[in-house]
């Protein structure tokens, strides 16, 4: 069993998941770097062990029971617990912001359940399968955004949107359920991020955006829980 404290972050292998395995691991941290394509996550794994970080790979796709299963197995028999999760896995199942076809009116709802399915459902998974783990201590960060926001709330893109407010609700349930276990859990909006899914116009790196998920990932024993925050500091729900 590792002395580290372990951390598994999910749809870790590039952007904003692939630095917060690379940070954490920096930090001394046992860190599962979990992907749905396991050659990819494989590759992304390999190439942090390169740096002479503890990453290890485990395939991972949130939508699926038994592979949220077999990780916690894995979990148990290598480590025995779990000191942080970072649900990062998501994805964007609307077509282009502000297009036609990307308004309410038009939505093709089998998108928006599987917006629901890998951005909601999917943290939801996790959580009930590894809070169990954490030892009544632990930071949980749902990686959300400020699509989701009920207070700035615009048109377009509902899959996304509606699974990422779906998903601060359920942050702040947890919250309030694990109020005294020692278990923190926070939403965090990176902003808008120059990955895959924010496009090459963003204005944050990669490296600016995990800040607030590093941040919210190392909480101290005093730290807040159900909170909605961006860059550290709270923001409107």
């Amino acid at each position: 069993m590792s002395e580290k404290a372990v951390a598994v972050v999910t749809g870790a292998y590039r952007g904003l998941g692939f630095e917060t395995c690379r940070q954490l691991a920096r930090l001394g941290y046992a860190v599962i770097l979990t992907a749905r394509k396991p050659k990819s996550g494989e590759e992304a794994a390999n190439s942090l062990k390169a740096e002479g970080l503890d990453v290890t790979f485990h395939p991972l796709d949130v939508t699926q029971e038994d592979s949220v299963t077999a990780l916690s197995d894995f979990l148990v028999a290598e480590y025995g617990r779990l000191d942080v999760l970072v649900n990062n896995a998501g994805i964007f199942p609307d077509p282009a912001p502000w297009s036609a076809d990307s308004s309410i009116l038009c939505a093709d709802l089998d998108a928006i359940r599987d917006g629901f399915e890998t951005n909601t459902l999917g943290p939801l998974r996790l959580c009930q399968s590894l809070i169990p783990l954490m030892e009544e201590k632990g930071c949980i960060v749902n990686v959300s955004s400020g699509m989701g926001q009920l207070s700035e709330m615009e048109g377009c893109c509902p899959g996304y949107r509606l699974s990422k407010t779906a998903l601060n609700a359920m942050t702040r349930i947890l919250a309030e359920e694990l109020k005294g276990s020692g278990v923190k859990i926070n939403a965090v909006c990176p902003g808008w991020v120059r990955t895959e899914m924010g496009g090459s116009e963003a204005p944050l790196s990669i490296e600016e955006g995990i800040k607030g998920i590093l941040w919210a990932a190392t909480l101290p024993a005093d730290g807040p829980s159900g909170g909605f925050f961006r860059h550290g500091k709270p923001i409107a729900w």
